[in-house]
């Protein structure tokens, strides 16, 4: 095939490709969408091995991207697939031990790694799309990387991306000398695609909480109709999930033009094999293909001259405050765009359709942010600590993942019992690993075996695996449905689907770990078996309906809300299994659920199961209670006649801070001896302490000590003065009149009160009242003098002087020259 390879654009690079890997063992292929990099370099690498050399496994992103590609060139060498060419996707496998090229995903590689990390029997590796940035793919690379540097220098390596930086991937590849792997750049394949702006007539919301609205569905379904009118050739629909196709199909019903009906199919992850072939497939009628990502890399669809982009995608996100994860529908990146276009060009001139405007356009993300900086982390740090002592530390990633993701991803693993104390994966933990699904749905296949029966658990998990989109949020409806269509009951395994592969792969490792066959007797129904393996998958996510609506209350402090339209609404108890915020809600919106009872919610989440005393001010009044809680719900409680008096603090502390230190009587004397404290405090530092507000609710059990304290009331009769007390340093205290004196003594016998409620302390005095004192008062020993406030007999401002000596110099006599004229019966003598 290679002597008389197809006229491909990537064809002119394949001796660059050949010197990179014979030179330096590893090669960075930019090659963008249409140039025939996954078709011709896989059997470029085997050539470059010899007949035997080992076999080249190619990765893909997805399950179907790796069947249609090793279908494609299985078909160009005129063998079935399983001869030459193979394929290892999750539940199905068709190889032999006469393959070469090896199509698999991510996620099987990973796992192959893990069991051998040295790979034996396979000399090279081809990363295809590694541009799309998801988490296990990212994850590969590093361990990759490490097997090169230390088990298998040998091992060829080829990364090829559509869009992605290569010189970031080459600096990641690069050798002990620091100098990055070789880049080779192929030129485009793509015809010319003519760009049509078509926007909605009016403004129309593009997402809701389950996804795409049904108003941008309809304007979607309608630019389809357009396109198939103005255009020939087949037309490829992009939308963002499994609900979104089956929807515009459904709005698209009959379409036909000049020459007949046209075809209308499904293409997702989801489908039976046979139904995406039919999609891959060219055929004699023209078709409109609707399709989520799975067409956006790696697969060609035949026959396409039109793309329509609804200018959606699906994207991991994760709340970590409301402890939230899981797929949400966002606005495609600008890179995105522009590949799915390049889907009309890969076989002639064609056009994409694009319900937004230009300016719109401008406005897009550049890339789709890698999945590590947006995901849940926790199987990412699960075979990390499976494959390193050190954990994601050693891996060289693309890009560093969040601490804080990082460190919620952590706490999820030690709660689920994967990780120790001190981080490193327990024996659970590495049973968890074996599982091919998130840490959380193989905890629930573990555990969820010995209480319901391996085969129903790995049904349930399975479903939990998919992104679901349940319109009503009754999960267990979504799983019947899927058992009447799939078949495939308890006990039995007839009928198909992806669901019914994947339920079966899970069961095959529920086997390979000896999981309990059937169940204990616990749990009888099919729904109180989905409840509690949802529950035993989420624990934090287990919710009780609050009593004063229909909102609910999950387990770890979110409040969430059914859809309006769901039959789950007023359930006393859920285990949801998917939920996420919205923009115009504050709590979240459970998407999918089971209903729950108190006992199954205790049996699946006995770590969050806490007695504790909860102290607090209610309407004024000191309330303590002895309360059972399952993580933030409170199950039950009585009142405790005598509480930890610590808790009281805190609860005095809270209700302070709402309610400000002003509830507390500041009399006239209070709020001197809170001055005179802050003064000293400023200037000699400790042991003065510092009396502000944060300062006093800090040591608020110091200054209330011995008081007993009920309601708010009891705080305003509180004696302030007594409190400061509480606080004043010992023996220090006795020195307080000395440093900080509350009066000062004059030279007339009489005393004036000193104001330390400015920048610094102040006396106001008559003048008279001033004869004779030489010097300005100084208090804290010494540092600070007192600004005296000179009044006339009158209580008039006369003079303001911190230098006493210095105003009878120079300052009194034009003093004295102005107030004796206005007050001639008092002495105003010349040298007082």
């Amino acid at each position: 095939m290679l002597a008389a390879p197809p006229d491909l654009p990537v064809g002119a690079v394949l001796p660059a490709i050949t010197g990179a890997l014979r030179e330096r063992g590893v090669a960075v292929v930019h090659a963008p969408p249409g140039t025939g990099k996954t078709t011709l370099v896989p059997p470029l690498v085997a050539r470059l091995l010899g007949p035997n050399g080992g076999r080249v496994v190619v990765t893909q992103p997805r399950r179907l991207a790796a069947r249609a590609a090793a279908r494609r060139l299985a078909q160009l060498l005129g063998e079935d697939v399983g001869a030459t060419v193979g394929w290892s996707v999750r539940g199905d496998r068709r190889t032999s031990a006469a393959t070469r090229v090896e199509f698999v995903t991510t996620g099987v590689l990973l796992r192959r790694l893990q069991r051998d990390p040295e790979l034996a029997g396979t000399a090279a590796v081809v990363l295809d799309e590694v541009h799309e940035r998801a988490i296990d793919a990212d994850l590969l690379q590093a361990m990759l990387h490490e097997v090169r540097q230390t088990l298998r220098p040998e091992l060829l390596v080829v990364a090829m991306s559509a869009t992605l930086e290569s010189s970031r991937l080459a600096r990641l590849w690069a050798d002990d000398a620091g100098e990055g792997a070789p880049e080779v750049t192929s030129p485009g394949g793509l015809h010319p695609v003519e760009e049509v702006w078509c926007p909605p007539a009016r403004p129309v919301r593009r997402t809701d909480d389950r996804g795409m609205t049904r108003e941008w569905g309809d304007h979607v379904a309608a630019l389809v109709r357009r396109a198939v009118a103005e255009r020939t050739g087949d037309v490829l629909v992009f939308v963002p999930g499994v609900g979104e196709v089956d929807g515009v199909v459904r709005r698209l019903g009959a379409l036909a033009d000049g020459s007949g009906p046209l075809e209308v199919l499904r293409l997702h992850g989801r489908l039976e094999a046979g139904e995406q072939d039919r999609a891959l497939t060219p055929s004699d009628r023209r078709r409109v293909i609707v399709s989520t990502a799975v067409a956006e890399s790696s697969v060609t669809v035949p026959g396409v001259r039109v793309v329509v982009d609804a200018g959606l995608a699906r994207e991991s996100r994760t709340d970590h405050a409301r402890g939230l994860a899981g797929l949400v529908t966002v606005a495609v990146s600008r890179d995105g765009a522009t590949q799915r276009a390049g889907r009309a060009g890969r076989e002639g001139p064609g056009a994409v359709y694009r319900p937004w405007t230009q300016g719109d356009h401008a406005q897009l993300a550049p890339h789709r942010l890698p999945e590590i900086l947006t995901g849940d982390l926790a199987e990412l740090v699960l075979t990390a600590g499976c494959w390193s002592r050190d954990g994601v530390a050693s891996l060289a990633l693309l890009d560093a993942p969040p601490e804080a993701a990082l460190d919620a991803a952590t706490a999820t693993l030690r709660a689920l019992g994967a990780l120790g104390a001190d981080g490193a994966v327990t024996p659970r933990g590495r049973a968890m690993a074996q599982v091919p699904t998130h840490p959380r749905l193989a905890r629930a296949l573990i555990d969820g075996a010995a209480v319901v029966g391996r085969r129903r658990a790995s049904e349930v998990v399975a479903l939990l695996s998919e992104d679901v989109r349940v319109a009503d949020a009754d999960l267990t409806a979504a799983l019947r449905g899927l058992r009447r269509r799939g078949g495939g009951g308890r006990g039995e395994t007839r009928g198909g689907g992806e669901w019914r592969r994947a339920a079966d792969q899970l069961l095959a490792s529920a086997r390979s770990l000896d999981l309990p066959e059937r169940a204990s007797g616990a749990v009888g129904g099919e729904d109180d078996a989905a409840a509690a393996v949802v529950a035993l998958a989420y624990p934090d996510r287990i919710a009780r309906r609050r009593a004063d609506g229909e909102a609910y209350l999950l387990a770890s402090g979110t409040g969430a809300v059914l859809p309006d339209v769901s039959p789950l609404r007023g359930a006393p108890w859920l285990a949801v299994a998917d939920a996420g915020r919205t923009v115009a809600r504050r709590d979240a919106v459970i998407r999918s659920a089971v209903p729950l009872d108190e006992e199954g919610a205790i049996a699946a989440a006995p770590a969050l199961l806490v007695d504790r005393e909860v102290v607090e001010f209610d309407g004024g009044r000191l309330r303590a209670r002895e309360v059972r809680l399952l993580g933030a719900i409170e199950l039950r409680s009585r009142p405790l006649a005598q509480p930890d008096p610590e808790r009281v603090v805190v609860a005095l502390r809270h209700a302070l801070e709402r309610e400000g230190l002003g509830v507390l009587r500041w009399g006239e004397a209070a709020t001197a001896l809170r001055t005179r404290l802050t003064f000293l405090h400023e200037h000699l530092g400790e042991p003065w302490p510092a009396v502000d507000d944060a300062a006093l609710l800090d040591h608020l059990g110091e200054w209330l000590v011995g008081r007993r304290i009920s309601s708010l009331s009891d705080l305003r009769r509180l004696d302030m003065v007594a409190a400061l007390r509480q606080l004043l340093p010992w023996p220090a205290a006795s020195r307080l009149d000395e440093l900080a004196p509350e009066r000062v003594t004059l030279p007339s016998g009489r005393s004036a009160r000193v104001d330390y409620s400015g920048a610094a302390p102040a006396v106001a005095v008559k003048i008279q009242d001033a004869f004779g004192l030489r010097r300005t008062p100084l208090l804290a020993d010494g540092r600070v003098a007192v600004v005296m406030h000179l009044l006339s007999p009158a209580g008039r401002p006369a003079a303001i002087t911190a230098d006493m000596a210095s105003f009878w110099e120079t300052g009194y006599a034009a003093v004295r020259s102005d107030l004796r004229g206005r007050y001639p019966k008092h002495a105003w003598p010349e040298r007082p």
